[in-house]
């Protein structure tokens, strides 16, 4: 694999880090700024609503950038948020500072995603791009504890000046190792918008917000589950949370040679199997050893969703999938915010603190049906069907993929 793959993991890490550590600080973050836990957790939805406008917006802004040149401004912007949510002086300043940091996430993971497939050759893509969400994985296992902890002893302040560090170091990777990638002829923001009005990665965005929403109704409480569910202490909240983040990787590493070899089939087993895992979490989670087990697969099913998830929308956008795939990342903001939200309306309802499970059971099950559908659109007759590696084929028994 090329070294811009690892910078562009690098900078994917940092992203990761900012995006989930800020769940561990909640309560530093309320004590110092003198207010409540739940107000203090609308910086969490902050960084999301940044995420959701930015990426269409910012991919449009640039779509007449070199790709390169694209990547820095967006990881330079990321780390200005970072520097102003560090010396914010107050909440309102804090929170403007997470939106800040949140506007890049999709636009970077939706070129970086570009980028990542063109620099491998035809076969590989899915595999480039899930190496460069490798850097999201492993911050749930490394960054986000680690981020964590400094947060507890240090200041949370700490935390935000050492991630723009990493933004610092990420810049100077994607300078040194991402090469040129030449602009096409047809990149312009109206002919993305016409890709993204495609029938296909349409409900390709609204397979990602249902299907991903299943997992974020339990991530969001996985916290409180330990605890209040699993009959763990909170000294192995961090634990479980790495679990998760263990798992994600092991997804990561799974889906990339499974999308290059079929695409469709991938996504339909991934989204069956997360539903099986959401349906018999609530009856594991009160045995120790299986709800450690099963934390470790939600995270492998779950992520194993958005490889193939990213490479259709990329696919099906055809010459113009950049905007495409930055919105695949407003789509799971969208799902993270709405699975939350779902989830706490079960607990909020008095069905106990796994019900958020089987609510996501529920989506992820109404993600799938999408899924099919999508599918069995895409195979009607004289329409071609784009399997990972980019090439339309008309013959799909001949293609080895169904």
């Amino acid at each position: 694999m090329p070294l811009a793959l690892l910078a562009l993991a690098v900078s994917a890490f940092g992203i990761g880090t900012t995006e989930f550590v800020m769940m561990g600080l909640l309560p530093n973050v309320a004590d110092d700024l003198g207010t409540s836990v739940p107000t203090a957790g609308y910086l969490v939805s902050a960084y999301a609503i940044g995420v959701v406008l930015g990426a269409p917006l910012l991919t449009g802004l640039g779509s007449r950038i070199p790709r390169k040149r694209m990547l820095l401004l967006l990881m330079a912007l990321f780390t200005v948020g970072n520097l102003a949510s560090a010396f914010a002086p107050g909440y309102g300043w804090l929170l403007a500072g997470r939106v800040l940091a949140g506007l890049p996430h999709g636009a970077f993971f939706g070129v970086g995603a570009v980028v990542a497939a063109r620099l491998v050759p035809d076969g590989r893509q899915a595999r480039a791009v899930a190496t460069m969400f490798l850097g999201l994985t492993v911050a749930n296992i490394v960054g986000v504890p680690a981020a964590t902890l400094l947060g507890q002893h240090l200041g949370w302040r700490a935390t935000f000046m050492v991630v723009a560090v990493i933004g610092l170091a990420a810049m100077a990777a994607l300078a040194r190792l991402v090469p040129q990638i030449p602009r096409e002829a047809h990149q312009d923001v109206r002919h993305e918008i016409r890709a993204l009005g495609n029938r296909q990665v349409v409900l390709g965005l609204l397979t990602a917000v249902l299907g991903f929403a299943g997992v974020f109704a339990v991530y969001s409480y996985l916290s409180s589950m330990t605890t209040e569910a699993m009959g763990f202490g909170e000294s192995s909240v961090t634990l479980v949370l790495a679990l998760f983040g263990i798992g994600m990787t092991l997804g990561a590493l799974a889906a990339g040679p499974l999308t290059d070899r079929a695409l469709r089939p991938t996504l339909y087993g991934s989204l069956a199997a997360l539903s099986v895992v959401l349906v018999v979490f609530p009856f594991a989670a009160h045995v120790k050893w299986a709800a450690l087990v099963m934390v470790v697969l939600l995270g492998a099913v779950g992520f194993m969703t958005t490889t193939p998830l990213q490479m259709l929308v990329m696919n099906k956008a055809k010459d113009a999938p950049t905007l495409a795939s930055a919105s695949n990342h407003s789509a799971f903001n969208l799902a993270n915010a709405g699975g939350a939200w779902l989830g706490g309306v079960a607990i909020s309802a008095g069905w106990g603190w796994t019900s958020p499970a089987l609510v996501g059971a529920a989506l992820a099950v109404a993600g799938l049906a999408v899924a099919v559908t999508a599918g069995v659109l895409d195979r009607t007759p004289g329409t071609s069907r784009i399997v990972a590696g980019g090439t339309a084929v008309r013959d799909e028994r001949k293609a080895g993929v169904h």
